[in-house]
């Protein structure tokens, strides 16, 4: 099982292929150099995030159990007239073990701070594990703009989650400004915005709270994953671009694999 392997490595990478790539044979070839890249990675799991449409068709069992699959997104009703979306059930039919909740790029197009915490709920429901990404707009004159910002986040998003299922949830911390940018943030900074969740999540589920899966995503490439990893305070990363370039992702597991 991933689970088992995610606890015991060093790194933890999510793959958001986003909409990409736009053929099943190409998804494939993409998901095998990703499998293969995975295997040689010491220490490193991965869940790879494809379009739901390619899913059932790339979830054969990979080896090592170091590869998993997650859904991009989901509806929080388990059916119904919804057209042009995908449930919890069906993802996890699909072979999908996690889905990815509240990205930044969801929550452009309208989903708010109550749909996470409806999709958090649907997912844990049915014992998938939501990836809940917060993350701040901008940065304003004030620190506290943007940890309020990111607490309301946290706290909606987990308001239906008890402690017993909080060890079933990543934090993935993306900040908008920093996402497709030249530059990501810079360790000490995300070590700063580290703290600031595990505070925030100590306050509402007492000291395990201080266990919990924290990811970063933002313009994250093998040339400074390491370095986050190493002084970030992170446990991984959540990777878009980078990830549907498959030698460029090869080298960032390596690179994570260093660290």
């Amino acid at each position: 099982m991933l689970d088992a392997t995610i606890a015991r490595m060093k790194a933890l990478i999510v793959a958001n292929w986003k909409m990409n790539p736009s053929s099943l044979k190409e998804a494939k070839k993409l998901f095998e150099a990703t499998k293969k890249a995975a295997t040689v990675a010491k220490g490193v799991s991965v869940i790879v995030a494809p379009p739901s449409i390619f899913l059932r068709d790339i979830s054969a069992p990979t080896r090592g159990g170091k590869v998993g699959l997650a859904a991009q997104n989901v509806h929080y009703e388990a059916g119904g007239a919804f057209t042009g979306e995908i449930s919890v059930p069906q993802v996890r039919d699909a072979k999908a073990a996690y889905v990815i909740v509240g990205h930044a790029e969801r929550r452009a197009t309208g989903e708010t701070n109550d749909d996470t915490r409806r999709k958090v709920a649907a997912v844990l429901a049915v014992k998938m594990k939501p990836i809940l990404c917060i993350g701040e707009k901008t940065r304003g004159s004030t620190s506290a703009e943007h940890l309020l910002f990111v607490r309301e986040q946290l706290l909606v998003g987990l308001a239906d989650v008890p402690l017993a299922k909080l060890s079933k949830l990543i934090i993935a911390y993306e900040p908008v400004w920093a996402i497709g940018a030249p530059k990501p943030m810079q360790p000490r900074d995300m070590h700063e915005m580290s703290i600031y969740i595990k505070k925030v999540l100590v306050e509402k589920f007492g000291e395990t709270g201080m266990n919990a899966t924290i990811l970063y995503g933002g313009a994250v490439d093998a040339t400074n994953a390491a370095h986050m990893l190493r002084e970030g305070d992170v446990k991984g990363f959540l990777v878009g671009r980078a990830s549907v370039d498959a030698q460029g992702f090869t080298e960032l597991l390596r690179a994570a694999a260093a660290a």
